[in-house]
């Protein structure tokens, strides 16, 4: 008997369908992010702004679309199943001269076209950062009526192009927006700037378009860089404007006070929306945005979205950029988690825990939980790998350094 046989029979006793969990697992797709392929430049900007950084300076920073596309396309040959890619604003292609109020769905037709080669599905975000109407750390919010309508002109040509990637893709585009404003230090006055985001917002959201093409979310943040004191677009403004106007409000992980768990907002959040929207990054001490580890944390994030029965009306995707280390296998150590997350969650029996939980059989269900952890998880997780025709652990990441040695490290 092989050891997935084994690994079949033992999750069994304990009334988990294993291949129902590994063909749920393959429906879901993840959005991978292109950002941490170029730390964040995109090909409009030589700079950040906007409380957002990268550090580090590891070689083959990929510096074009032809070599961000090569290195999305390498990521994606170690990861298991078809996934989906969210793209900034910022990563239009195009030899035209075009500032961002302005940008049409033909700047990012190379996309598209990426998109159907790989069996992809496209995310989007306008850019509300690095760039000289951001410098301010105020876009939406800006006392400048000139400036928020400029922000407020980018909003809408996102959402177009975002219906644009939901209409030739057949598959749905969550299209996000986060804004960086606030203030460095206590301000004089807090409600201006949010009845003013409110009004940009109105007028961004105010064209409706066919939620089979474009579903809409925005993302709200505890502080960044430069906006210690006060961030305009909060977790409660968004909650709340979300719920005014049936917009999605989406869950960053690493947008919270260091004592939050998102694990905790998941069942709060699926209870009062239709659809929930995610964010995966791993913070330390504060919104650093780590490439995220198989920690208990995600662990309980996937499980949550489990026993919610929120897989299919969650979007997920990741959220984070690290420029110290290989930014490809970057991208396969934070997809192969989020996917082994997803698993675990799957693999739980949560209806008999749920039951015990019910009946005040805590004890049991205690015990259950732990007894969890030392089942044999991996020989599921090879499995699903060798069924979807990717390589298992401990088998990928020798070829991501020859393709370091070989493509990347001449880049510089």
């Amino acid at each position: 008997m092989s050891r997935f046989e084994e690994a079949k029979e033992k999750y069994a006793a304990i009334g988990v369908d294993v291949q129902k969990a590994l063909d749920t697992l393959k429906k879901i797709r993840i959005s991978m992010h292109c950002w941490q392929g170029d730390d964040v430049l995109g090909f409009d900007s030589d700079s950040l702004s906007g409380g957002i950084a990268t550090t580090g300076n590891y070689p083959g920073r990929a510096r074009n679309p032809e070599e961000l596309m090569a290195d999305i396309k390498k990521a994606y040959s170690y990861i298991p199943g078809k996934h989906k890619l969210n793209l900034h604003a910022s990563y239009r292609i195009t030899d035209e001269k075009v500032d961002r109020d302005k940008i049409e769905p033909k700047h990012f037709q190379a996309w598209v076209d990426f998109a159907k080669e790989e069996g992809i599905g496209l995310d989007f975000n306008p850019t509300f950062f690095g760039h000289p109407k951001a410098a301010d750390n105020m876009t939406l919010s800006h006392p400048d009526k000139a400036v928020r309508e400029f922000w407020v002109e980018h909003g809408k040509a996102s959402r177009k192009i975002a219906n644009y990637f939901g209409e030739q893709l057949g598959m749905t585009c969550l299209d996000n927006v986060w804004i960086p404003d606030g203030t460095k230090d206590v301000p004089a006055d807090r409600l201006g700037p949010r009845m003013r985001l409110k009004e940009s917002l109105d007028d961004i959201f105010s064209v409706k378009y066919d939620e089979k093409n474009v579903k809409d979310a925005i993302e709200g943040k505890v502080f960044g860089l430069g906006v210690e004191s006060y961030t305009v677009g909060s977790h409660e403004f968004y909650m709340n404007y979300a719920a005014q106007n049936g917009l999605m409000c989406l869950l960053d992980t690493g947008h919270y006070h260091p004592t939050e768990v998102v694990s905790d907002k998941i069942s709060s959040m699926l209870l009062f929306n239709k659809n929930l929207a995610l964010h995966v990054s791993r913070p330390v001490r504060w919104d650093s945005d780590h490439v995220i580890k198989f920690t208990d944390e995600l662990k309980e994030i996937a499980t949550e979205l489990v026993r919610c029965n929120g897989l299919d009306r969650t979007f997920i995707a990741l959220d984070f950029f690290d420029a110290s280390i290989n930014r490809i296998a970057a991208w396969v150590v934070g997809m192969r988690n989020m996917q082994k997350a997803l698993l675990y969650g799957l693999l739980s029996p949560n209806a008999a825990l749920k039951e015990k939980q019910d009946t005040f059989q805590l004890t049991d269900v205690l015990v259950g939980l732990e007894e969890l952890k030392t089942l044999p998880f991996g020989d599921v997780w090879d499995e699903f790998c060798r069924q979807n025709g990717a390589p298992l652990d401990g088998e990928w990441f020798q070829d991501v350094k020859k393709y370091e040695k070989d493509v990347l490290f001449k880049r510089n």
